[in-house]
């Protein structure tokens, strides 16, 4: 069971497989990642009334992926096989009417008449599935709910695997964001240099343009490429998201939430960025989100 600092992935695998009453049974559950939860259920025929009470009782446990849930059942052997007596009369008496046409011929031999098709039965077997007797049911349901339990585990073992490879990321992220403070320290000295080679250029033509509009100018476009804010909301969305991966429990959506926002900073930062360096490592940044993304998408 969930403990409380489980993260589980929406991706995973269950089985069971038991006999009860001369019937032998086995379940097969899968699922993957969905945005909510979504249940399937493969049952033989005339076992769909046991659909409503395994679907309540996979619904508590799971509460998010695509699960796809199987059964099969199968009738044990009652008994060797054994020859039909009127299917072995007629074959043989063709078979000796054949013969004696047939000069010189040996007399029909038992183990090719009983390879004949229709003359050896197989043992007996019920037309359909078996029927959901109480104690069949009851084996079956224990198994449903074993099935389950290995599913959860593997989901859990894999979230685990997520949630290492997701601080990774993070620490990845909260590393280039670093880097990319560093590198946005010159950024409105950059921008206003550029501004006023530009109005040089201008007035060299013959442009006149009043010193008041140019220092609003110049002004304007440096709190424009200032990127400040967009960094400390990355650092936020960093420490957001590693409290969540502690947090652990059914944080899929909000993580998923919370990636938009981390993509909403780097997209800003790579548009307000005046130098090649920090582009290059609002790009780095991108990438990492896009891979942490990725793994999101697959948390419960």
């Amino acid at each position: 069971m969930e403990s409380a600092e489980s993260l589980a992935s929406m991706t995973g695998f269950g089985g069971a497989a038991g006999e009860a009453g001369g019937v032998s049974w086995a379940w097969e559950i899968r699922s993957v990642n969905s945005k909510g939860l979504e249940l399937r259920f493969r049952l033989p025929p005339g076992w769909d009334g046991s659909e409503p009470e395994l679907r309540v009782a996979l619904s508590k446990r799971i509460r998010r992926g695509s699960v796809n849930a199987a059964l099969t059942l199968r009738a044990e052997d009652q008994g060797p096989a054994a020859p039909d007596p009127e299917a072995l009369a007629r074959v043989l008496r063709l078979a000796v009417e054949v013969a004696k046409q047939i000069p010189g011929a040996p007399p029909p031999r038992a183990e090719l008449l009983l390879a004949l098709p229709g003359v050896l039965r197989g043992p007996a077997t019920n037309a359909g599935p078996p029927a959901p007797t109480p104690a069949l049911r009851a084996a079956v349901a224990q198994g449903f709910a074993d099935a389950v339990t290995v599913l959860e585990r593997g989901r859990f073992e894999e979230g685990e695997r997520l949630r290492q490879v997701m601080a990774g990321l993070l620490t990845e992220i909260a590393r280039l964001r670093a880097a990319a403070e560093a590198a946005a320290e010159d950024q409105p000295r950059l921008q206003r240099a550029r501004m006023m080679e530009n109005l040089r250029t201008l007035v060299g033509e013959g442009l006149s343009l009043p010193e008041e509009r140019i220092a609003q100018e110049v002004a304007l476009l440096a709190s424009r490429s200032d990127v400040r804010e967009e960094l400390d909301r990355l650092a936020s969305h960093v420490d957001a998201a590693q409290a969540l991966l502690a947090e652990a429990g059914l944080v899929g959506r909000k993580l998923d939430f919370l990636m938009q926002e981390f993509n909403r900073e780097a997209n800003t930062l790579c548009s307000k960025s005046a130098s090649v360096s920090l582009t290059a490592i609002g790009l780095s940044l991108k990438a990492a989100i896009e891979q942490l993304r990725e793994q999101v998408q697959n948390i419960e």
